[in-house]
């Protein structure tokens, strides 16, 4: 099982060493299991013009300052929920958008919460799916990852790893100067790139 410790870690070093790891979140419907197989780093204040804490603490960003090992749950669209594993000691913000995985557990549970999906393998195909998959609410922003509704386990075997610019991120951030999203490559379940019309280099 993945601990504390190893995630107080910069989020670009540690972004590939979670690839495979499986993140589990239990409900009263029952348990979902993700095998993470794409995500992406995000630093803090004055390091990173695509994070959300570039410009400081805000209340919505706090948990990124904070312990590592906690869910930092925000809103996008007015609609959907992504989540992240927030990393690196107390302090400076950081933090993992975990962009996709593969249900290996509670599949037809997923299957139900996700009924648009066209197959299995989109189930957690990108971020507000991954999180719509798990079942996790914005309600859980702040959550013990290392605490019941969560569990964090790390990977048997290190996967190939490949990286590149981040999906969607527009201005400097987007660009391949951050190119700090990481994926299994050749795995059906990562999501397709789109560079956002506002990033740069």
């Amino acid at each position: 099982m993945l601990d504390r410790a190893a995630l107080s870690r910069d989020a670009v070093e540690l972004a590939p060493e979670l690839l495979g790891a499986l993140l589990t979140h239990s409900t009263s419907e029952g348990d979902v299991t993700v095998r993470l197989t794409e995500v992406e780093a995000y630093r803090g204040t004055g390091e990173d013009p695509g994070s959300h804490a570039h410009r400081g603490m805000t209340p919505r960003t706090a948990v990124m300052f904070g312990e590592p090992g906690h869910l930092y749950a925000y809103f996008t669209y007015g609609m959907h929920t992504c989540v992240n594993i927030v990393c690196s000691p107390a302090g400076p913000a950081s933090a993992l958008l975990l962009r996709a995985g593969e249900i290996v557990d509670g599949v037809e549970l997923a299957r139900s919460r996700r009924p648009s999906a066209v197959s299995d393998r989109d189930l957690a195909r990108g971020p507000a799916r991954l999180a719509s998959a798990l079942g996790i609410p914005l309600a859980e922003n702040g959550a013990d990852l290392f605490s019941e509704p969560f569990a964090l386990l790390a990977s048997d075997a290190a996967p190939d790893v490949a990286s590149g610019p981040r999906v969607g991120v527009s201005g400097a951030g987007g660009g391949a100067a951050y190119p700090w999203r990481f994926w299994i490559p050749g795995d059906p379940t990562v999501s397709v790139y789109r560079r956002h019309a506002r990033s740069h280099d």
